[in-house]
């Protein structure tokens, strides 16, 4: 948006100026289509509320029409949270599908119904089966759909970054006339250079008419690790909405991280004199949420929420940091929701010193039940451990924080001795009720895994086992990771523990109870001529 729009009103947001960035959060969308990713309603409301604290403009929730379970997330994300615009997915084709986002949101305070349609050669031709001009057809007709149930209808050409440009244009300009206020041009397939985006969005705000009166969004994918930069550089473009993800999660090697996005704009506002509603301090805590939802942990080198992000072991770096920290760090740690601060805690710790650094640690939310829970485990980790960090605090309440519906790990006691087979003894709760099993096999967790299948019998494929270390020293936690995999269902699930064997037995169970969930899940129909 130029100077030139800074008149504009858009029905959600009113007053637009040159310098607001929105920022559109699809990590309960496209994020959970990641291979592995599932989260179920409860997660997912945590995550929408932890979003809208953060400080994003729109959450898109889901894809109502692709079965029963989105629908009811979508619904119940409406209904629950506040303060931001909730936004549903659907088709330009599938009446169907914007009748069911309709449905979907209507509890919500603000609304926004996102539908889009492929307009590239290669996908009208072999995806769609659809001449253009039936494109541009159900183009006009899906906007139209959603006008009629709400004032804010965002539109998306799929695959826009490879469409050609005439055509580009002209299904721009029908999206504007049947009412869409927000025209996304995404890079699908995170084909796209810096350079291509910035030409895409200039060129289309330049000649379509009434581009002036709608805001232009950029969605870059990651393949080829330039989503961030085509973002930025949409932006130059004219795009004055970003969509993202936390972490950067998503379908293949995932989307353009918000993150990244929103610190870059900080940092060098020189080169992006731009602002965004986002409460910097809190990206910290809700990478880890995630992470802790979809078991999937954040690289090291990740920038702004890694580990290593603001870590120096050079001797070089170390002294110059010491001396003056911008010499190597060109934001500051506290500035994303790091802490300096490495307060060891031991059995003796109380209660409110508990509370009070998991409220450092950024887990100011939890109720007293989940309080109590980790306390307990805490204390029990305390009398293992000589010394228990931040990491191992964040280790086992983010473990104790999963939401487990349907299935919970309740006790373990194993003996195994070499050569000859471990035999475990595991006790579990299935809703509520507990399920006693043993089992031997071919090591303690071998033994283990044979006696949750069990306790809940499952047909599910061990894809990965993975164990690591939360942090130095033998007397330290395992974090272990379980990918399950059911007719070409993938699901990763972790588990923390002082105990190797639990921790694995946590993991698997975490991913049984996303197995469960993703098994409700089914894809809509093809769309095609």
């Amino acid at each position: 948006m130029s100077a030139d729009q800074s008149s504009f009103n858009h029905p959600s947001f009113g007053r637009m100026t040159p310098d607001r960035v929105i920022i559109f959060d699809t990590t309960l969308r496209d994020g959970e289509q990641s291979p592995g990713f599932s989260m179920n309603l409860a997660e997912k409301l945590r995550m929408a509320e932890a979003l809208a604290t953060l400080g994003v403009d729109v959450i898109e929730a889901g894809f109502p029409v692709a079965s029963k379970g989105d629908f009811e997330s979508v619904n119940e994300i409406a209904r629950n949270t506040k303060g931001v615009v909730i936004c549903a997915l659907a088709r330009s084709g599938g009446a169907k599908d914007i009748a069911a986002a309709g449905e979907a949101l209507a509890p919500a305070e603000r609304k926004r119904i996102h539908n889009f349609i492929s307009t590239s050669p290669l996908h009208m031709k072999y995806k769609l089966r659809m001449e253009p001009e039936t494109v541009l057809e159900l183009i006009t007709a899906g906007n139209t759909a959603a006008r009629n149930l709400t004032d804010d209808v965002e539109w998306s050409a799929e695959d826009g970054s490879r469409t050609d440009p005439d055509f580009l244009c002209r299904c721009v300009e029908a999206a504007i006339k049947a009412g869409a206020t927000t025209i996304n041009i995404p890079d699908t397939v995170g084909y796209a250079t810096p350079e291509d985006m910035e030409k895409i969005f200039s060129m289309v705000r330049e000649r379509v008419p009434g581009a002036d009166q709608v805001i232009f969004s950029a969605h870059n994918h990651n393949d080829l690790g330039l989503g961030v930069a085509n973002t930025l550089a949409s932006l130059r473009g004219g795009a004055r909405q970003v969509e993202c993800t936390i972490n950067g999660i998503g379908e293949r090697a995932g989307n353009a991280a918000l993150e990244e996005i929103v610190m870059a704009l900080r940092t060098r506002h020189d080169q992006y004199p731009f602002n965004t509603g986002i409460k910097t301090t809190d990206l910290l805590k809700v990478s880890r949420m995630l992470a802790t939802i979809t078991s999937f942990d954040v690289q090291p080198n990740k920038a702004i929420v890694g580990r290593n992000a603001f870590a120096h072991e050079s001797g070089i770096h170390q002294d110059g940091v010491l001396k003056n920290a911008a010499t190597y760090e060109i934001m500051t740690p506290e500035s994303v929701g790091w802490s300096r601060s490495a307060l060891v805690m031991g059995k003796h710790s109380g209660r409110a010193a508990f509370r009070d650094k998991l409220k450092a640690l950024g887990y100011a939310d939890m109720d007293d039940i989940r309080l109590n829970e980790a306390f307990s485990r805490f204390k029990d980790l305390a009398d293992r451990k000589k010394v228990v960090y931040d990491e191992d605090i964040v280790a086992l309440v983010d473990d104790e924080a999963r939401d487990h519906d349907h299935i919970r790990f309740a006790a373990l006691s194993l003996t195994s001795a070499s050569g000859k087979p471990s035999h475990v003894d595991l006790s579990i709760l299935v809703d509520g009720k507990t399920v006693q099993t043993s089992a031997a096999g071919n090591g303690p967790v071998d033994a283990a895994f044979n006696a949750l299948r069990q306790a809940f019998p499952h047909d599910a494929r061990l894809a990965l086992f993975s164990v690591g270390a939360v942090t130095e020293g033998t007397d330290a936690q395992a974090r272990t990771t379980v990918r399950l995999e059911e007719d070409g269902k993938l699901v990763d699930g972790q588990g923390a523990d002082a105990d190797t064997v639990v921790s694995a037995v946590r993991a698997y169970v975490h991913a049984l109870n996303k197995l469960l969930v993703k098994r409700a899940r089914t894809a809509p129909e093809a769309l095609m001529a």
